[in-house]
């Protein structure tokens, strides 16, 4: 269903784009009645939008010849969305989104009402979203270049450093770009490990695309393979815990980091891989339902120091 201020704008369109309307002929494109058409119009001329309106059999309403129109005009709700969207980019880690964004909202402003303008500068100011606190900073002219290449399916030729300093070149099949826990990766098939890889796009020294066309797997999940891979990399203890409950209930209390779920007989079975048993044990202590752990035996006894500790506390 159409929100009237749609239905507005939608009015201006039809202008745009036909030039001169009879008032039939609008009222039925947008299935309403002649009084309901005449306070769109209304609303319009109240918006700074010149229209003229000509009698008889042969008139219409059309907008004032050589009116120049705005190239943007929004809903409260578009425009809402639109600032939020923005204000949350900055806290993405693009190194140079702060001035884009800037300039964006500018743009946006100029082709506003004013009422709406106060609305939306409202909401910049008094939104709080909660992104992450370290966020690695990643040149957006890389990100553009993956995402491209993502979407073409064309190869590209990266140098990449390691964690460990080591610069390496490596042809790359880019399957998609994801953004988690204060990184962007690329998630796609790596020539030279020969696999499927999940790179920090922060650690990319530079991007080329090389003109070679690739098949991407159909419905890849570029966000869920890479929380796959790292909920799953070697570390020191491999961690079993029967989960007493549901499945629905086991991920909306767990944050996916911490393990791969699976469903069984007795509850949900928690795989997952840690180097630090002591913060496993502090995330497992504050789920509200039951658990059993399985292995490694070093974990119970964890968890048993985590309880004397709070029990000191209290």
């Amino acid at each position: 269903m159409y929100h009237p201020t749609t239905r507005v704008l939608a009015v201006l369109e039809l202008l745009q784009a036909h030039g001169r309307l009879s008032g039939s002929d609008l009222a039925g494109r947008l299935g309403v009645d002649g009084r309901t058409l005449r306070r769109y119009i209304s609303r319009l001329e109240e918006l700074g939008i010149p229209i003229t309106v000509e009698q008889g059999r042969y008139g219409g309403y059309q907008l004032v010849p050589g009116y120049k129109l705005p190239p943007l005009m929004f809903t409260d709700e578009e425009a809402l969305a639109l600032s939020v969207g923005l204000w949350a980019a900055r806290g993405l880690g693009l190194a140079d989104a702060a001035p884009g964004v800037v300039s964006a909202q500018a743009k946006l402003e100029r082709v506003m009402p004013a009422d709406l303008r106060r609305r939306v500068r409202a909401a910049d100011e008094t939104v709080v979203l909660d992104l992450p606190r370290r966020v690695a900073s990643t040149d957006g002219a890389t990100l553009a270049t993956l995402t491209a290449a993502a979407q073409a399916c064309q190869r590209v030729e990266l140098s990449y450093r390691s964690a460990q300093s080591a610069v390496t070149q490596r042809g790359f099949d880019p399957y998609g770009v994801a953004f988690r826990s204060g990184c962007w990766y690329v998630v796609g098939h790596c020539h030279l490990r020969k696999g499927l890889r999940s790179i920090r796009i922060d650690r990319i020294r530079s991007v080329r695309d090389v003109g070679l066309p690739f098949e991407r797997p159909a419905a890849f999940d570029a966000l869920a393979h890479l929380t796959f891979s790292v909920a799953t990399l070697p570390k020191a203890f491999a961690v079993e815990v029967l989960l007493k409950t549901d499945l629905a209930t086991a991920r909306r209390e767990l944050f996916k980091a911490l393990g791969l779920l699976e469903p069984g007989a007795e509850g949900v079975l928690l795989f997952g891989q840690t180097d630090d048993l002591a913060w496993f044990a502090r995330e497992l202590s504050r789920l509200p339902f039951p658990f059993e752990v399985r292995r490694p035996r070093e974990l119970r006894m964890a968890l048993r120091e985590h309880a004397r500790a709070v029990l000191a506390q209290a």
